[in-house]
Formats: C-alpha cells, structure tokens, sequence
C-alpha cells in the first residue's frame, strides 16, 4: 500500500495495487460510472462485479474518491502525483533507510541515463534550489 495526501489536504490515505487499478480509470475518465469500471476491469483483470464494486465502496470509504449518483459516478480526491509521491516516499523509506542521497545514488548507478536526461535532472535541481 502506499501513503498520499489527500486534495483537500486532509491527513494521508493509503492505496493499494488494486486500487491503483482502478485510480487509473478515473484519472483517465473523470466521473467515470462505476458499472463501466466493472466492465473494464472484467476485460482487463478479471475482476468480478462483486470485486470492483467492493474497492470502489473501500475507495470511497476511505476518502480516495468521491461517489456522485445517480450511476455512481467516481470522482478522484486524490491526484496522480500525489500517489506518485506516496510511492516515493515509501520506496525510500523501506528502501533507502529515508535517506534521498542513498536512493539517487543507487539510482543514478543503476540506471543508463543521457547525457540529456542529465542535464534535466540538473535543471530540475536547480529549480528546487531556487
């Protein structure tokens, strides 16, 4: 699972791979019907009704998303890189021991990286700097 903070600022929530499933969906469709999500999910996981229904009612329960009905529509309460930072964040801290030096250095060990990705990496770097 992973940590995020809510849009509204409220404290963090954490998310699951199965959930991340179907975040995916409503960040691609906003307000996307659940009854479409369970035929998506059926073609793509093979998830039954049963299934996607109970994630999007621990969802909303949860605070990750928002049911509007009728159809019961699913609107995000939470952002793509809000999870992509609770990714992070738990990555390293599992990984890394918390420590962001040790994470980039494996990172930029491990990896091919351009001379181009390189230099954006340093533009970025230096943004934060500012």
């Amino acid at each position: 699972t992973n940590v995020v903070r809510r849009r509204d600022g409220m404290k963090q929530t954490k998310i699951s791979d199965a959930e991340l499933v179907l975040m995916e969906h409503i960040w691609e469709k906003e307000g996307i019907r659940a009854a479409q999500l369970v035929q998506l999910e059926k073609e793509e996981m093979g998830w039954s009704r049963n299934t996607t229904y109970t994630l999007l009612t621990r969802m909303v329960e949860k605070g990750i998303i928002r049911r509007e009905d009728p159809g019961f529509c699913c609107m995000a309460l939470v952002s793509k890189e809000q999870v992509r930072a609770g990714h992070t964040r738990t990555l390293i801290d599992k990984l890394y021991e918390g420590s962001r030096q040790m994470f980039l250095a494996s990172f930029l060990k491990s990896e091919k990286i351009s001379a181009e990705e390189l230099e954006e990496i340093r533009r970025m770097i230096e943004e934060e700097e500012k």
